[in-house]
């Protein structure tokens, strides 16, 4: 074996520490350097997904079908409303909705005729007064283009309400009719509190802050109020059905009690004007063609709606503490 330098030998077996360090830090940096590569394509992988999602919810924004998508000439159509399910703010049969699509739809140039196609139990006596008024003045304002309503399985309480403000009331033999009272209903919890051992705890600023308390005896002075509101809102319903549907109406002791009738029993008393469907009407006016002029949020608009709600709840989670508040 040859010698290098004073007693020493080359052994090509041993391996130099320094090398080893060297290729054990260049492993590492590719493995970081691979990593990063696969992050950044991941990165932008995501990025182009999140692109193509929203640029699809721009479109079925822009392409949903609401009363803006209406054609723009049709030559002479009878412009469809549904006014269906509970009327309550908010809701696709509140008053917001139903009066922007009548507005909708009258200011439509080729709406000949609008037709309410009502399927509803009632609701909001509010939201109903909110339409009915705004019914009577657009009536005013289009004279020329008549407003009617078609019942189909329901048309009752606060439906009726809306319908009573349009020039004429049909429904199907069979319908649901009338219901014209107002209603209000509790449980009352006090005596089972007091069966359990639950005292009740309520602090007020004013005599009658906590009327109709479920927790407290009811007293007989403020039921007396509350039936003096109820039979208030009742009267206005009356005052209204009664303006709307003139002497047409044939009432007796059980009209306004809060009863409701088929279709036909309500055409015998004066709170419908014949049996007709949508269809039947609409050919009847001469413009068989029916446009439907119902505001219906997209599909963006509900995510959103939803997505501001959970949103919403969860603030309200986060914020909410025990302190006094004003009602």
């Amino acid at each position: 074996m040859l010698g290098i330098g004073k007693g020493k030998s080359f052994d090509p077996s041993v391996q130099d520490p320094t090398a080893k360090e060297w290729r054990l830090i260049e492993r590492v940096v590719m493995a970081n350097t691979n990593e990063l590569k696969r992050g950044r394509r991941w990165g932008i992988f995501f990025k182009i997904l999140t692109f193509i999602y929203l640029f699809i919810l721009m479109a079925i924004f822009i392409s949903s079908s609401d009363i803006g998508n209406v054609e723009k000439a049709t030559g002479g159509h009878t412009a469809v409303i549904d006014v269906q399910g509970v009327i309550a703010d908010g809701k696709t049969a509140g008053a917001d909705t139903v009066v922007s699509s009548l507005r909708a739809a009258l200011k439509h140039s080729d709406t000949k005729a609008v037709i309410l196609r009502i399927n509803s139990p009632g609701g909001s006596p509010v939201q109903s007064s909110y339409i009915y008024n705004e019914i009577m003045r657009l009536r005013g304002l289009n004279p020329e283009v008549p407003i009617y309503s078609v019942i189909s399985d329901s048309g009752a309480s606060g439906a009726y309400y809306i319908a009573a403000a349009t020039q004429a009331i049909y429904a199907n033999g069979a319908s649901i009719v009338g219901s014209i009272g107002v209603t209000a209903a509790q449980f009352g919890f006090e005596e089972l509190l007091n069966k359990i051992g639950v005292e009740r705890r309520q602090f007020t600023s004013g005599e009658h802050k906590a009327f109709l308390d479920p927790y407290a005896e009811l007293k007989p002075e403020e039921k007396e109020i509350f039936e003096a509101l109820l039979n208030d809102v009742h009267q206005q319903f009356i005052d209204d059905v009664k303006a709307g549907r003139g002497d047409r109406l044939k009432f007796d002791d059980k009209t306004f009690s809060g009863l409701f009738w088929t279709g036909r029993q309500a055409l015998e008393m004066g709170l419908v004007d014949g049996l007709k469907s949508t269809s039947e009407l609409a050919r009847e006016i001469g413009f068989e063609r029916i446009v439907d002029f119902t505001y219906r949020p997209s599909p963006l608009e509900s995510f959103a709606s939803s997505l501001g709600v959970s949103m919403a709840e969860a603030l309200v989670k986060i914020t909410s503490s025990n302190e006094l508040k004003l009602q």
